[in-house]
């Protein structure tokens, strides 16, 4: 579980721009909440001299475009991510953070995060560059955003096997009725998906389903092939055919039957993808009335079905052995992304290496005028930006405590044999991901299913060890 913020930087009344993004990045890399800096990655910047090249950014924007906001410029975005205490560990919530920072900002922004670790609860802290790494266009704070961060950061925990917010507070979003303030109009096919799924759960037939989109104040129009829907204030109806995927008329017969689930996301593996098991009672006290319980009945016979042919399919005939296959997958996957994660790592620091032994040599005769020149301040604002990328590289030798560099060749020869051993890997991941998940899931069902609670589970088994040291005793 993670629940996320998100927030824009401004000057503010009492700081300069260099000021106002060093404050909170500074802040951020705290050495005593970072691990000594341990927890703290970078896009596209280096994360010692981050607020300087943010600057640098700023300014070939505003030379490109001729922009300047003044004191009402956004300079960066803050997001915070925070998970549930002893879920996470400070390395998987680091790279989650990235991983959002990434999705988010889709690689166009150049963004640090840092972990910190000083709380109760493992949380990240995310600053990015409003300016794109072009410097041509700034980040547009859209509709929902804070929905869409909120969305990224619940798809990353589960895909890590954390768990989610099922109903969260979005803050800084807005509701359907602000769509009339401005912005982009969610079309009728939008709208009529919206409302066929708060009508559906509400409904136990096909017929009951009609009923009620007609008491909503719906003309529905079912006499001919294709049945059509049109709103009040439309000006002419939605077939339910051209809505496509769960939304047809089949579908919907399918998902009040129970056979159909509403899609997630994600292309489908070679193995069984087994839902989860529908919370009865959580629903009824939602006020989803007794039309709901008979199909979240029938819906979860469906699921106990798949789960026991999924168990038959892969030759499993009992709980342990469900649980022992289940922690075994979840143990390959584990250990086979973490080699996947070493290579990326090794091959992103021999691509860093080379990219900094470029460009020292670029700036070198740069910095050694600007030092001849005693330091001069007006040589420094010609040569900002070859000064601060020859800093960033020295700062980045020392780092490494290397004597002798390798050379360019020796570093495309190891790149080039990482690469293949990273490929290697990749080409069972995705098999041993997709029934990594499935075990889990049927694994969780079996539990429904049978009543089995897994703490429960463990205590008996220490009770009886300890009656059995008890008898031996005597």
């Amino acid at each position: 579980m993670a629940t996320t913020w998100m927030k824009s930087l401004h000057i503010g009344k009492t700081r300069t721009r260099p000021t106002a993004i060093a404050d909170i990045i500074d802040y951020i890399k705290n050495p005593q909440k970072t691990d000594n800096g341990r927890l703290i990655a970078s896009y596209a910047c280096d994360s010692r001299v981050a607020d300087e090249q943010f600057l640098l950014a700023k300014r070939e924007y505003e030379f490109i475009t001729g922009r300047n906001q003044g004191k009402r410029d956004v300079l960066a975005y803050h997001i915070r991510q925070s998970f549930k205490p002893g879920e996470v560990d400070a390395e998987t919530a680091n790279r989650i953070g990235y991983e959002l920072a990434m999705s988010f900002t889709k690689s166009k922004h150049s963004f640090i995060v840092c972990t910190h670790i000083d709380k109760a609860h493992i949380h990240n802290h995310i600053i990015f560059n409003s300016t794109t790494l072009d410097h041509t266009r700034k980040f547009k704070d859209f509709w929902f955003s804070g929905k869409a961060v909120r969305r990224i950061s619940d798809l990353l925990c589960a895909e890590n096997g954390l768990s989610i917010i099922e109903n969260p507070k979005i803050s800084g979003g807005r509701s359907h009725g602000d769509w009339k303030g401005g912005g982009k109009e969610p079309t009728h096919k939008e709208i009529l998906k919206r409302k066929i799924d708060e009508i559906l759960p509400l409904c136990a037939t096909f017929e009951d389903f009609i009923a009620k989109l007609r008491a909503d104040g719906n003309e529905v129009n079912d006499k001919r092939k294709h049945i059509s829907v049109k709103a009040k204030d439309w000006d002419k109806p939605s077939r339910l055919d051209t809505l496509k995927g769960d939304y047809t008329e089949t579908a919907i017969r399918e998902r009040l039957a129970g056979m159909r689930s509403i899609k997630t996301g994600g292309a489908g593996g070679g193995h069984a993808r087994v839902g989860l098991l529908v919370d009865i009672q959580a629903k009824i006290r939602e006020g989803k009335g007794a039309g709901y319980e008979q199909w979240a009945k029938i819906f979860n016979l469906k699921q106990a079905a798949k789960t026991l042919v999924f168990l038959q399919e892969n030759g499993i005939d009992s709980y342990e052995d469900l649980k022992k296959k289940s922690t075994s997958a979840t143990g390959e996957f584990s250990s086979l992304t973490s080699k996947i994660k070493d290579a990326e790592s090794k091959l992103k620091e021999i691509a860093e290496l080379q990219k900094y032994i470029g460009q020292y040599g670029k700036t070198r005769d740069v910095y050694a005028a600007y030092k001849a020149s005693g330091w001069s301040r007006d040589y420094y604002d010609e040569h900002a930006a070859d000064i601060i990328l020859h800093r960033a590289a020295k700062k980045h030798f020392d780092s490494l405590g290397k004597k002798k560099l390798p050379s360019i060749n020796q570093l495309k020869q190891e790149y080039a044999s990482l690469a293949a051993e990273k490929k290697k890997l990749y080409s069972a991941y995705h098999e041993l991901k997709e029934r990594s998940r499935a075990l889990a899931t049927a694994r969780g069902n079996a539990e429904r299913i049978l009543g089995i609670t897994p703490n429960a589970q463990k205590l008996d088994a220490s009770r009886d060890q300890t009656r059995d040291k008890s008898h031996g005793n005597r």
